[in-house]
């Protein structure tokens, strides 16, 4: 069984930053890709970008050159930092990995951008 825990969500004015981290558990990082999605008010859920077991990232192009993605490995962990956030980034952040057939996700992190 997966299971994440997200945190680090919060208010935070335009042009301002957060980082987002998700303990992961009963999956172990450094094998397996984990992503971040987001799903803004009345908008459905959208990929914004995963780490994958190379530790390779990948970005949507909508937050690419603001967002970066990273593991740490000893704690079982994948971060989310976020510079630049504009009015798009106010959503639910979720950690989510894929073991086909199955999907995972976690409970979500609020993040909102004050403009």
């Amino acid at each position: 069984q997966v299971q994440f825990v997200e945190s680090g969500g919060g208010l935070v004015q335009a042009g301002g930053s957060l980082r987002l981290s998700c303990a992961v558990f009963g999956r172990t990082v450094s094998l397996n890709a984990i992503g971040w999605y987001r799903q803004a008010p009345g908008k459905q859920r959208e990929w914004v970008a995963t780490i994958n077991s190379s530790g390779r990232p990948n970005y949507a192009d909508s937050v690419k050159d603001r967002f970066t993605i990273s593991r740490d490995n000893a704690k079982n962990t994948v971060d989310l930092q976020m510079n630049s956030l504009n009015a798009d980034g106010t959503a639910v952040y979720y950690c989510h990995t894929a073991n086909y057939p199955s999907d995972y996700w976690g409970q979500g992190t609020q993040v909102t951008v004050a403009t």
